[in-house]
């Protein structure tokens, strides 16, 4: 469906944006510029009241954030996976307390797909719906046009089609039936991801140890005008040696890793999948910890070119 369709469903251009890092406070303005108004909050109230001045309304609590959000409201969250989307939620002074009947949560942290259909449930008994949303394409992709897989019910993406049409790259939404099916087809994204990673990573340390004096950031170049491995990926891998040259003497050899990969493996063994590739990967990351290594090094400069991920020594 296109935008000029999209006017015909949806709900009233303004929403509540919980998380307000790298990826929540690009996701505001990216709504903010297309016409949305957004109410923001974030644990440090510093974070969000310098974003008052790019239009964004600074709320100092859950509770003030409900308040100036008019029902049926709408509220994404942006907030790293695991306890602290509970804790946001369900805590004491929880989200789901301060919404009502017929409110949305929209989930586009990287939660795993189980905890995302009991969230629906234990929300649902109060009224509250929620919608899964794997996001994906970094901060970048965040500001400018994001990557949406969209899980739970069809009649709630219809309803919501115009905000996701408005922050998606062209093309770049699609939904999947069933609660947690959005998180899920994310998940694997994920896992997809390391391995990709891994074998680019392993592919440049060879040509580093080559008896050849090659020029990494002209292999990469050259991989990335016509290759049939040409990809965001090389391309993010070449800004890195420009930034950091290409013997990364900077960058970290140990590589930070969240939960995605793992999940998908143990949801491969679940489903009887064999996923050895991944499963590697998730492991090189692991022992990278005790084993820095340049193939380390180009994990970590290319999770930092996507994502902003931290890889620099310290």
């Amino acid at each position: 469906m296109d935008k000029q369709a999209s006017k015909k469903v949806g709900v009233e251009k303004e929403i509540g944006i919980v998380g307000l890092g790298k990826m929540g406070s690009n996701l505001a303005l990216n709504m903010v510029e297309k016409g949305w108004k957004v109410v923001g909050y974030n644990r440090t109230y510093e974070v969000t009241k310098k974003l008052e001045k790019e239009g964004i309304v600074a709320t100092r609590s859950l509770k003030e954030l409900a308040k100036k959000l008019k029902p049926s409201r709408v509220v994404w969250l942006m907030v790293t996976a695991g306890v602290a989307v509970d804790e946001i939620l369900f805590g004491e002074d929880g989200l789901a307390n301060f919404l009502d009947n017929g409110d949305i949560v929209i989930d586009g942290g990287n939660s795993f797909y189980k905890d995302s259909i009991r969230r629906a449930q234990e929300l649902e008994k109060r009224g509250i719906f929620l919608v899964d949303v794997g996001v994906s394409g970094g901060p970048e992709g965040a500001r400018h046009g994001a990557c949406l897989m969209v899980g739970g019910r069809r009649d709630l993406y219809v309803r919501l089609l115009p905000l996701f049409l408005d922050v998606s790259a062209p093309q770049g939404v699609q939904f999947f039936e069933g609660t947690g099916a959005g998180h899920f087809v994310k998940m694997v994204h994920n896992g997809i991801e390391y391995g990709i990673m891994q074998s680019i990573a392993e592919g440049f340390t060879i040509l580093k140890q080559a008896r050849y004096a090659l020029n990494l950031k002209d292999v990469a170049d050259v991989y990335n005008h016509g290759s049939v491995i040409e990809s965001r990926l090389i391309g993010w891998l070449k800004k890195a040696f420009e930034i950091h040259g290409v013997d990364l003497n900077d960058v970290s050899g140990t590589v930070g890793h969240t939960g995605e990969g793992e999940w998908t493996v143990q949801t491969a063994r679940e489903l009887g999948v064999q996923a050895k590739v991944m499963e590697e990967a998730v492991k090189f990351r692991v022992e990278s910890e005790k084993n820095p290594s340049y193939t380390g090094k180009t994990l970590s400069a290319l999770r930092e070119q996507f994502g902003g991920h931290l890889s620099t020594k310290t």
